[in-house]
């Protein structure tokens, strides 16, 4: 998502602007100065906002919030403007805001306030806050001054018991205006909720969109989601729509005024429940990474929004190559429609990652992708989920990672690669360890020893490209428990720590 402040993109597009000037209008006789190169520079401010964990009473909701320290490939250190870094802070939205589709109130009665998750006073040591029942509110935060370069936010819920039983994780995101979510349903059995929630001071008006294997599906919401400042609005997505119950939908969020932050939270009656994140913009390939070695089942779902169709080769990358997954190799998706594919027996014992390219390298369409991944058989399965992710180009952070039960996947599709994972230290006490991984070309790598020293509590996972090609990573955090295999799967996303400024010097010669 686009973290970078819209101050620092007003300075820059104000330097470059003066920088043009300059250039067109230097005196005569004189040359007008090179420009100098861009500077890189660490952000100043980021938000997160977070969605209303859970509905059920017995829930357990454990926030973690973690800003890495600088690095070689990080950020940089403060520079004098920056002044005095703030700490970064968590606000509580209260249920009272928490608004249906139609803005009546969910519930009139406004909860205790949860502790705020996230006073983070220094960088390198997670700090964690517990939420616990159904009446935890969404939550929005803002990290400043040397806090801010990649400050991340993990939710983590487990609900032990009824029908929504199961344990859900998701990266907090920042707030945006366009969102994708390929592996929605609106079948019965499945109650799929995305969560709208506003962090602004003022209203936010949001389109959402739903798409079926036969195309368009009509919506009931001609004129938008009303979101009010400072509120968060749940929209089922199966009362959005007349037509049919549809087993595969699309779902595609945009913003007519505002910005919010979006996440379906899908409970299936029979395999679990997670939050679906979004999937990373539509593009002509796609890495889904991080299937576990146990799977009992596998379902790919993808879209493709513009005018042309797709044909994707379907390969699975894992710890001693790519393969080519037998009787599904291939999958054509239909210009607006989604299409879908089940994976049966895909990992074989072995963590896998799914590579989705063009069946003609000649011939691209750009399309979006997810996974819904189930493991367990019978009344003890849970369901995580998958969405495509962009490449880590320079950091990516993973919150809340436990002692047992906790497996990194990295994933060099195209060549050979090697980053440094890091685990910070514990929330409760630890040392930090680093590890440079080599990954080969066209396999994926696991790891699942690297811990702090000492550790108290939980920690970050922090993974920062060295050489090489594009690497790819995601995060399993397994938490059994009384026979149900829970889990949950976060991708990572380069946390855009720095923004690229262009250098200005002042010329007076313009003036003439």
């Amino acid at each position: 998502m686009k973290r970078t402040t819209l101050s620092l993109i007003a300075v820059a597009t104000a330097l470059a602007a003066v920088t043009g000037l300059a250039s067109l209008t230097a005196p005569d006789g004189a040359a007008a100065p090179e420009p100098k190169a861009a500077t890189r520079l660490p952000v100043d401010r980021v938000g997160v906002v977070c969605p209303v964990p859970s509905t059920s009473e017995v829930a357990e909701t454990l926030y973690t919030s973690y800003t890495p320290p600088s690095s070689g490939t990080g950020p940089a250190k403060s520079t004098p403007d920056q002044g005095k870094a703030e700490q970064p802070t968590a606000q509580l939205l209260p249920a009272a805001s928490t608004t249906t589709a139609g803005g009546t109130a969910k519930n009139g009665k406004k909860p205790k306030a949860a502790k705020a998750p996230a006073t983070v006073t220094a960088p390198g040591k997670p700090v964690t806050a517990e939420a616990n029942g159904a009446a935890a509110p969404a939550l929005a935060g803002t990290a400043t001054g040397t806090l801010a370069p990649g400050w991340t936010v993990q939710q983590t819920t487990v609900v032990p018991a009824g029908a929504a039983r199961g344990l859900l994780g998701l990266g907090c995101g920042a707030p945006d205006t366009d969102f994708w979510f390929p592996a929605a349903s609106t079948a019965k059995g499945r109650q799929d909720y995305v969560h709208l929630t506003n962090p602004d001071d003022t209203a936010a008006v949001a389109d959402i969109e739903l798409y079926g294997p036969e195309g368009a599906l009509k919506s009931q919401y001609t004129e938008g989601v009303s979101i009010p400042p400072r509120s968060t609005v749940p929209v089922l997505l199966s009362t959005l729509t007349g037509e049919a119950a549809q087993e595969d939908v699309a779902v595609h969020v945009t913003t007519r005024s505002g910005r919010v932050g979006a996440a379906i939270g899908s409970a299936d009656d029979k395999l679990g429940v997670d939050w679906i994140a979004a999937s990373a913009d539509p593009a002509n390939s796609a890495v889904l990474p991080g299937i576990p070695a146990d799977a009992t089942s596998v379902r790919l779902v993808a879209f493709v929004p513009g005018d042309d169709d797709a044909d994707l080769k379907v390969q699975l990358v894992t710890p001693s190559g790519t393969i080519v997954p037998a009787g599904a190799g291939s999958l054509h998706v239909k210009s607006g429609m989604t299409a879908s594919l089940d994976l049966p027996d895909l990992t074989r014992g072995a963590v896998g990652s799914l590579l989705l390219t063009p069946s003609d390298p000649k011939k691209g369409t750009p399309f979006v992708a997810a996974l819904r991944v189930v493991r367990g058989k019978g009344a003890d399965t849970e369901v995580a989920f998958v969405p495509a992710t962009a490449a880590i180009s320079a950091r990516a952070t993973v919150a809340d990672n436990r002692a047992k039960g906790t497996t990194l996947s990295l994933t060099a599709p195209g060549a050979a690669a090697q980053v440094k994972v890091t685990a910070s230290a514990g929330s409760g006490g630890g040392t930090p360890v680093s590890k440079t991984v080599t990954v080969k070309e066209g396999t994926t790598s696991v790891l699942a020893d690297l811990i702090p020293g000492g550790l108290k509590g939980s920690y970050a996972l922090t993974v920062e490209p060295v050489s090489g090609g594009a690497v790819y990573a995601s995060r399993t955090l397994a938490l059994p428990q009384d026979g149900t295999p829970m889990f949950t799967i976060q991708t990572f996303v380069d946390d855009r720590g720095t923004v690229e400024v262009p250098t200005a010097h002042q010329d007076l010669g313009v003036l003439d």
